[in-house]
């Protein structure tokens, strides 16, 4: 068993479930190697070159960045994943049904085989949790400016500036056969994961082996129904308000009128397109 670890997960609380998860391996008489990240994206390298080196398991310790770094490395045709969570949010985890403690976590992947499990492209990066741009993007970008607030937290009082301060995206949506739908929105995202931020449900319907995006749309709404909405979408609510549209597609193709920033189960890139597409049953995790 290969175990990629970000070291810095959950504020360094990463190595502290790394040891528990080295006495369980032990006890069990399983042999393991272990690769600390370093830097932003080591998960990737790491993760291909093991893949490249016959890797029949590769197991992504850390949070959703880190699950991320790890399925854009990998090949899938080579190597399944495991997960053992230990990062702050650990919202793809809450999906795929795989515990967060650390003993349990392992004993999934011990005692189940890997299950088909798709995955979603954008721009050719891969994403398995949710892709988005929008107030979830101005969220990201101040919860990475914030020193003092971590987690959840962190993530609320964001999400409560962002709501106060945002100005709403333009864009077409690209139909299948060419025609264009224009739209105004608070998000625009889509879901093979249910929900982001350590567990604000905004696509709390999405299944991850269905072969289906769950396409959400926050539409404009006045500035004073903000504070209802935000409570409705804490409370997974959101596809039940009259502001939002949801569909379920095989490609996603959206156009906006400026440059944007798409955030891919949790990081943020700048200049590509949002223009999305689902490998069904691409990837084999081990879950339940």
């Amino acid at each position: 068993m290969d175990i990629i670890i970000n070291p810095k997960a959950n504020g360094g609380k990463a190595l502290k479930s790394l040891e528990k998860v080295k006495k369980i391996l032990e006890s069990r008489g399983v042999s393991y190697c272990v690769y600390e990240t370093k830097e932003p994206k080591d998960g990737i390298k790491i993760a291909a070159e093991l893949s490249q080196k016959g890797s029949q398991l590769i197991v992504a310790m850390g949070g959703d960045g880190t699950i991320n770094e790890v399925l854009n490395g990998i090949d899938t045709r080579k190597s399944a994943m495991g997960i053992i969570p230990c990062g702050s949010g650990n919202d793809f985890v809450a999906s795929a049904n795989i515990p967060l403690d650390e003993e349990k976590a392992v004993d999934l992947i011990l005692k189940e085989s890997p299950k088909p499990t798709d995955y979603m492209v954008c721009g050719g990066i891969r994403g398995l949790n949710i892709i988005g741009t929008g107030i979830d993007v101005d969220i990201l970008k101040r919860c990475k400016n914030s020193k003092i607030l971590k987690g959840k937290l962190q993530y609320v009082v964001s999400l409560l500036i962002s709501l106060i301060k945002f100005k709403f995206y333009k864009f077409e949506i690209v139909g299948k056969n060419g025609e264009k739908t224009e739209k105004e929105a608070l998000i625009a995202c889509v879901g093979n994961g249910t929900r982001f931020g350590g567990g604000i449900r905004m696509c709390p319907k999405a299944i991850i082996d269905d072969g289906k995006l769950d396409f959400v749309i926050a539409g404009k709404l006045k500035k004073i129904r903000i504070p209802g909405a935000f409570l409705k979408l804490m409370k997974g609510k959101i596809l039940e308000q009259d502001f939002t549209s949801f569909s379920l597609e095989e490609n996603v193709k959206i156009l906006f009128d400026k440059p944007v920033t798409i955030q891919i189960d949790g990081e943020l890139y700048d200049g590509i397109d949002f223009d999305l597409s689902i490998e069904k049953g691409g990837l084999n995790l081990i879950r339940p």
